[in-house]
Protein backbone atom coordinates (compact mmCIF):
# COMPACT_ATOMS: atom_id res chain seq x y z
CA UNK A 1 0.00 0.00 0.00
CA UNK A 2 1.22 3.27 -0.92
CA UNK A 3 1.58 5.55 2.28
CA UNK A 4 0.61 9.12 1.95
CA UNK A 5 4.19 10.96 1.74
CA UNK A 6 4.13 13.52 5.49
CA UNK A 7 4.71 9.50 6.58
CA UNK A 8 7.41 9.11 9.22
CA UNK A 9 9.60 6.83 7.42
CA UNK A 10 10.43 4.47 10.50
CA UNK A 11 6.89 3.76 11.21
CA UNK A 12 6.13 3.54 7.41
CA UNK A 13 8.77 0.66 7.36
CA UNK A 14 7.13 -1.38 9.92
CA UNK A 15 3.75 -1.05 8.60
CA UNK A 16 5.03 -2.32 5.00
CA UNK A 17 6.86 -5.34 6.85
CA UNK A 18 3.54 -5.93 8.08
CA UNK A 19 1.32 -5.56 5.24
CA UNK A 20 4.22 -7.71 2.92
CA UNK A 21 3.87 -10.88 5.44
CA UNK A 22 0.30 -10.25 5.32
CA UNK A 23 0.20 -10.93 1.71
CA UNK A 24 3.16 -13.57 1.56
CA UNK A 25 1.57 -15.19 4.88
CA UNK A 26 4.89 -17.17 4.69
CA UNK A 27 8.21 -16.97 6.89
CA UNK A 28 11.13 -14.87 4.98
CA UNK A 29 14.48 -14.09 5.41
CA UNK A 30 16.47 -11.29 5.74
CA UNK A 31 17.79 -11.18 1.79
CA UNK A 32 14.12 -11.71 1.17
CA UNK A 33 12.57 -8.53 3.22
CA UNK A 34 15.71 -6.61 1.52
CA UNK A 35 14.76 -7.71 -1.66
CA UNK A 36 11.07 -7.12 -1.90
CA UNK A 37 11.30 -4.15 0.00
CA UNK A 38 14.21 -2.22 -1.13
CA UNK A 39 15.38 -0.98 2.06
CA UNK A 40 19.29 -0.75 2.79
CA UNK A 41 20.25 -3.92 4.89
CA UNK A 42 21.49 -2.19 7.68
CA UNK A 43 18.12 -0.59 8.59
CA UNK A 44 16.30 -3.81 7.72
CA UNK A 45 18.48 -5.53 9.84
CA UNK A 46 17.64 -3.09 12.92
CA UNK A 47 14.29 -2.99 12.04
CA UNK A 48 13.63 -6.99 12.46
CA UNK A 49 16.02 -7.12 15.50
CA UNK A 50 13.87 -4.29 16.96
CA UNK A 51 10.15 -5.93 16.52
CA UNK A 52 12.06 -9.34 17.57
CA UNK A 53 13.01 -8.01 21.05
CA UNK A 54 9.29 -6.55 21.41
CA UNK A 55 8.02 -9.91 20.50
CA UNK A 56 6.38 -8.71 17.29
CA UNK A 57 8.23 -11.38 15.23
CA UNK A 58 9.56 -14.57 15.48
CA UNK A 59 13.28 -15.36 14.55
CA UNK A 60 14.04 -19.04 13.55
CA UNK A 61 17.68 -19.13 14.35
CA UNK A 62 18.22 -22.66 12.41
CA UNK A 63 16.32 -21.27 9.28
CA UNK A 64 17.22 -17.72 9.29
CA UNK A 65 13.49 -16.52 8.85
CA UNK A 66 11.48 -14.50 10.88
CA UNK A 67 7.39 -14.21 11.11
CA UNK A 68 5.35 -12.13 12.96
CA UNK A 69 3.85 -13.51 16.48
CA UNK A 70 0.38 -13.44 17.64
CA UNK A 71 1.34 -10.34 19.60
CA UNK A 72 0.77 -8.87 15.96
CA UNK A 73 -3.12 -10.36 15.55
CA UNK A 74 -3.86 -9.37 18.96
CA UNK A 75 -3.43 -5.65 17.70
CA UNK A 76 -6.08 -5.34 15.83
CA UNK A 77 -8.61 -8.37 16.92
CA UNK A 78 -10.55 -5.58 18.85
CA UNK A 79 -11.19 -3.19 15.54
CA UNK A 80 -13.69 -5.08 13.73
CA UNK A 81 -16.00 -5.55 16.09
CA UNK A 82 -15.85 -2.30 17.54
CA UNK A 83 -15.96 -0.34 14.00
CA UNK A 84 -19.00 -2.23 13.07
CA UNK A 85 -20.66 -2.66 16.49
CA UNK A 86 -23.79 -3.54 15.14
CA UNK A 87 -23.50 -3.23 11.75
CA UNK A 88 -21.93 -6.76 11.36
CA UNK A 89 -24.61 -6.85 8.45
CA UNK A 90 -22.25 -4.63 6.81
CA UNK A 91 -20.38 -7.64 6.07
CA UNK A 92 -23.66 -9.90 4.60
CA UNK A 93 -24.29 -7.02 2.44
CA UNK A 94 -21.13 -7.09 0.56
CA UNK A 95 -20.99 -11.25 0.33
CA UNK A 96 -24.41 -11.24 -0.83
CA UNK A 97 -23.61 -8.73 -3.91
CA UNK A 98 -20.19 -10.36 -4.24
CA UNK A 99 -21.98 -13.37 -4.71
CA UNK A 100 -24.54 -12.22 -7.44
CA UNK A 101 -22.22 -10.65 -9.13
CA UNK A 102 -18.75 -12.22 -8.65
CA UNK A 103 -17.44 -8.49 -9.26
CA UNK A 104 -14.75 -6.96 -6.73
CA UNK A 105 -16.99 -5.93 -3.94
CA UNK A 106 -15.52 -2.54 -1.32
CA UNK A 107 -17.31 -0.93 1.48
CA UNK A 108 -15.42 2.28 1.54
CA UNK A 109 -15.37 5.75 4.32
CA UNK A 110 -13.11 9.22 3.65
CA UNK A 111 -10.55 8.93 5.68
CA UNK A 112 -9.05 12.65 6.40
CA UNK A 113 -8.96 13.63 2.22
CA UNK A 114 -8.98 9.93 1.25
CA UNK A 115 -11.04 7.36 0.34
CA UNK A 116 -10.11 4.07 2.06
CA UNK A 117 -11.55 1.05 1.39
CA UNK A 118 -11.63 -0.78 4.72
CA UNK A 119 -12.61 -4.12 3.58
CA UNK A 120 -12.50 -6.17 0.24
CA UNK A 121 -13.80 -8.95 -1.52
CA UNK A 122 -11.91 -9.73 -4.65
CA UNK A 123 -13.49 -10.60 -7.90
CA UNK A 124 -13.96 -13.84 -9.00
CA UNK A 125 -13.71 -12.97 -12.50
CA UNK A 126 -10.69 -13.88 -14.96
CA UNK A 127 -10.70 -10.60 -16.14
CA UNK A 128 -10.25 -7.84 -13.25
CA UNK A 129 -8.64 -5.50 -11.42
CA UNK A 130 -7.02 -5.72 -7.84
CA UNK A 131 -8.05 -3.59 -4.79
CA UNK A 132 -5.99 -3.99 -2.06
CA UNK A 133 -8.03 -3.95 1.49
CA UNK A 134 -6.83 -0.71 3.55
CA UNK A 135 -5.78 0.96 0.52
CA UNK A 136 -6.08 4.36 -0.01
CA UNK A 137 -6.73 7.00 -2.71
CA UNK A 138 -7.27 10.36 -3.10
CA UNK A 139 -11.28 11.05 -2.55
CA UNK A 140 -11.20 13.04 -5.94
CA UNK A 141 -10.02 9.65 -7.93
CA UNK A 142 -12.84 7.67 -6.45
CA UNK A 143 -16.11 7.56 -7.51
CA UNK A 144 -16.83 6.25 -3.98
CA UNK A 145 -15.04 8.88 -2.33
CA UNK A 146 -17.51 11.42 -4.73
CA UNK A 147 -20.60 9.71 -3.44
CA UNK A 148 -19.49 10.32 0.34
CA UNK A 149 -18.36 14.11 -0.22
CA UNK A 150 -22.25 14.66 -1.97
CA UNK A 151 -23.34 13.83 2.00
CA UNK A 152 -21.07 16.82 2.93
CA UNK A 153 -22.32 20.51 2.77
CA UNK A 154 -21.06 22.84 0.02
CA UNK A 155 -18.48 24.47 2.26
CA UNK A 156 -17.02 21.13 3.33
CA UNK A 157 -16.85 19.87 -0.02
CA UNK A 158 -14.84 22.51 -1.67
CA UNK A 159 -12.37 22.68 1.12
CA UNK A 160 -11.95 18.64 0.93
CA UNK A 161 -11.63 18.66 -2.96
CA UNK A 162 -8.77 21.78 -2.62
CA UNK A 163 -7.11 19.32 0.21
CA UNK A 164 -7.40 16.14 -1.61
CA UNK A 165 -6.14 17.83 -4.44
CA UNK A 166 -2.85 19.03 -2.78
CA UNK A 167 -2.63 15.73 -1.69
CA UNK A 168 -1.79 14.54 -5.36
CA UNK A 169 2.27 14.40 -5.90
CA UNK A 170 1.74 14.38 -9.80
CA UNK A 171 0.52 18.27 -10.66
CA UNK A 172 -0.58 16.23 -13.77
CA UNK A 173 -3.14 13.87 -12.22
CA UNK A 174 -4.55 17.11 -9.98
CA UNK A 175 -8.31 17.59 -11.19
CA UNK A 176 -10.09 20.93 -11.55
CA UNK A 177 -11.64 21.91 -8.22
CA UNK A 178 -14.12 24.31 -9.53
CA UNK A 179 -15.32 21.59 -11.94
CA UNK A 180 -14.92 18.86 -9.31
CA UNK A 181 -16.98 20.55 -6.84
CA UNK A 182 -19.75 20.93 -9.83
CA UNK A 183 -19.29 17.34 -10.19
CA UNK A 184 -19.93 16.17 -6.77
CA UNK A 185 -22.69 18.79 -6.35
CA UNK A 186 -24.85 17.23 -8.94
CA UNK A 187 -24.74 13.84 -7.02
CA UNK A 188 -26.48 15.92 -4.37
CA UNK A 189 -29.51 13.75 -3.06
CA UNK A 190 -28.61 9.87 -5.22
CA UNK A 191 -28.22 6.99 -2.86
CA UNK A 192 -26.94 5.49 -5.84
CA UNK A 193 -24.24 5.81 -8.88
CA UNK A 194 -22.63 4.87 -11.94
CA UNK A 195 -19.51 6.17 -12.99
CA UNK A 196 -17.04 4.92 -16.02
CA UNK A 197 -13.48 5.22 -16.71
CA UNK A 198 -12.68 5.00 -12.76
CA UNK A 199 -10.49 4.54 -10.66
CA UNK A 200 -9.78 2.32 -13.88
CA UNK A 201 -10.07 3.66 -17.85
CA UNK A 202 -11.38 0.17 -18.92
CA UNK A 203 -13.22 -0.02 -15.35
CA UNK A 204 -16.78 1.06 -13.92
CA UNK A 205 -17.67 1.31 -11.27
CA UNK A 206 -21.17 1.10 -9.06
CA UNK A 207 -21.92 2.81 -5.28
CA UNK A 208 -24.51 2.93 -2.93
CA UNK A 209 -24.77 5.04 0.35
CA UNK A 210 -25.89 2.67 3.21
CA UNK A 211 -28.31 3.96 5.73
CA UNK A 212 -25.74 3.28 8.30
CA UNK A 213 -23.06 5.25 9.93
CA UNK A 214 -19.59 4.21 11.50
CA UNK A 215 -18.22 6.25 14.46
CA UNK A 216 -20.99 8.75 12.40
CA UNK A 217 -19.18 8.75 9.48
CA UNK A 218 -21.37 7.59 6.17
CA UNK A 219 -20.50 4.14 4.49
CA UNK A 220 -20.77 3.58 0.77
CA UNK A 221 -20.65 -0.11 -0.51
CA UNK A 222 -19.49 -0.20 -4.15
CA UNK A 223 -18.40 -3.22 -6.48
CA UNK A 224 -16.20 -2.34 -9.86
CA UNK A 225 -15.32 -4.67 -12.94
CA UNK A 226 -14.02 -4.53 -16.14
CA UNK A 227 -16.03 -1.55 -18.21
CA UNK A 228 -18.12 -4.13 -20.70
CA UNK A 229 -19.11 -6.31 -18.17
CA UNK A 230 -20.73 -3.90 -15.73
CA UNK A 231 -22.03 -1.74 -18.86
CA UNK A 232 -23.74 -5.13 -19.99
CA UNK A 233 -24.95 -5.98 -16.50
CA UNK A 234 -25.63 -2.47 -14.50
CA UNK A 235 -29.69 -3.17 -14.67
CA UNK A 236 -29.21 -6.17 -12.85
CA UNK A 237 -25.99 -4.90 -10.72
CA UNK A 238 -27.89 -1.83 -9.77
CA UNK A 239 -30.84 -4.24 -8.91
CA UNK A 240 -28.40 -6.44 -6.65
CA UNK A 241 -26.92 -3.30 -5.24
CA UNK A 242 -30.58 -1.71 -3.94
CA UNK A 243 -31.45 -5.01 -2.82
CA UNK A 244 -28.48 -5.41 -0.59
CA UNK A 245 -28.56 -2.09 1.10
CA UNK A 246 -32.31 -2.46 1.47
CA UNK A 247 -31.68 -5.56 3.71
CA UNK A 248 -28.64 -3.49 6.20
Amino acid sequence: MALPQATVKSAARVLELLEHFRTVRAPRSLKDLVDALGYPQSSTTALLKSLTAQGYLNYDRVQRVYFPTLRVAALGEWIEPALLGDNARLLDAMRDVHNATGETVSLGLLNDVYLQHVRIIQSTHAMRFYTEEGSMRPVVTSSLGWLLLSTRTPEQIERLVRRANIAIADPAQRVDVAAMVKRILSLKGQTQIHIEGMPFADGATMCALLPVTIHGQPVVLGLGGSLERVRENRVRYAEVLKGAVGAV
